[in-house]
């Protein structure tokens, strides 16, 4: 029995390492397992660079048809898991075929790496950067080991940031007119603005604002659509009346928002909206649903690229 489980036994140990893991920055990831690891974090156009230890098992030799290592981004879609769609992928030999008697460590570099994307974990696809290591064999499979690191895009602000001010309502009903200081907030920003309540014919108890992240994975009658609510803000307790105005002030850093994702090599998207929700004063939920046809309000970031939220002109109850 002891010699089958040994005959299933890879014959090495492989382990990849970053050169400047002490110092660079580390970052939570969640794996399939529902682990949560730590792993670097890197930005497009930086070097990465590291060394692959490779190590026999119990100083016993074995062959090889050669050892590599790749550097790949990937889409997965939970849907079809197992199956990644590269679109980064660079590759380093790192050694000819032939037999491994001792421990050897071999040094790999890619040089200002395009990533372009940042990395994503939704609900029906993730996005990541990972370093993979390929022992090729006869006969049996290959060795494989992988290494995961995060990628975050950083950008400047930008250099125009308009305000936002529109009305939306239900005819006689209810008016109310939106007013923004700017359309364009960074990931540790706070949301500045008023509501202004022009006619209210309707009995509300209270008033709140949620963002919401809506993931759309697939194309046309096979595209998949999620929306989960990352946060909920109380803005109002009581009744509004005519001509009042109920000031707005959310802080978005205690969320974990990401960047939107926008048809990334026609396999997922990720928008962020905003809606506004009416309790009246039978506990029926009332609420404003963001559409694509509303105007779009540009989350950017110096932690990790944009965020776009956009608000309908329409009341959906």
């Amino acid at each position: 029995m002891d010699f089958l489980v040994g005959a299933f036994k890879p014959p090495c140990n492989v382990s990849i390492s970053f050169a400047d893991a002490r110092t660079r920055k580390q970052v939570p990831l969640k794996k399939d397992n529902g682990q949560t690891i730590m792993v670097p974090l890197f930005q497009s156009q930086e070097n990465i660079i590291g060394e692959v230890l490779i190590e026999p098992t119990q100083g016993k030799k074995f062959e090889h048809n050669g050892v590599k290592i790749e550097l790949l981004g990937q889409i997965e879609l939970y849907f079809d898991r197992g199956n990644f769609y590269d679109f980064t992928s660079l590759v380093r030999e790192l050694d000819v075929p032939g037999e491994l008697y001792e421990r050897k460590t071999y040094q790999f570099e890619f040089s200002t790496v395009e990533m372009p994307h940042e990395s994503y974990n939704g609900i029906n696809v993730r996005l990541r950067y990972i370093l993979k290591v390929t022992i090729g064999r006869n006969y049996i499979s290959n060795i494989v080991e992988c290494q995961d690191f995060v990628v975050r895009n950083y950008t400047p602000p930008p250099s125009i940031n308009n305000s936002i001010k529109m009305e939306v309502g239900i005819e006689d009903c209810l008016h109310i007119e939106f007013e923004y200081g700017k359309s364009k907030y960074h990931l540790k920003d706070v949301i500045i603005g008023k509501i202004y309540f022009l006619l209210v014919r309707i009995k509300i108890k209270n008033m709140e604002l949620e963002i919401r992240r809506r993931e759309s994975t697939g194309l046309g009658p096979n595209t998949y659509v999620e929306t989960e609510t990352l946060a909920k803000f109380e803005l109002m307790d009581g009744a509004p009346v005519r001509g009042e105005s109920i000031p707005v002030r959310l802080f978005l850093s205690p969320y974990e928002l990401t960047p939107t994702y926008r048809n990334i090599n026609n396999k997922f998207s990720v928008k962020y909206y905003l809606n506004l929700v009416f309790v009246d004063e039978e506990d029926r939920r009332q609420h404003t649903m963001a559409s694509s046809s509303g105007i779009l309000v540009w989350f950017f970031s110096g932690v990790g690229g944009f965020i776009f939220m956009s608000y309908s002109c329409d009341l959906q109850f």
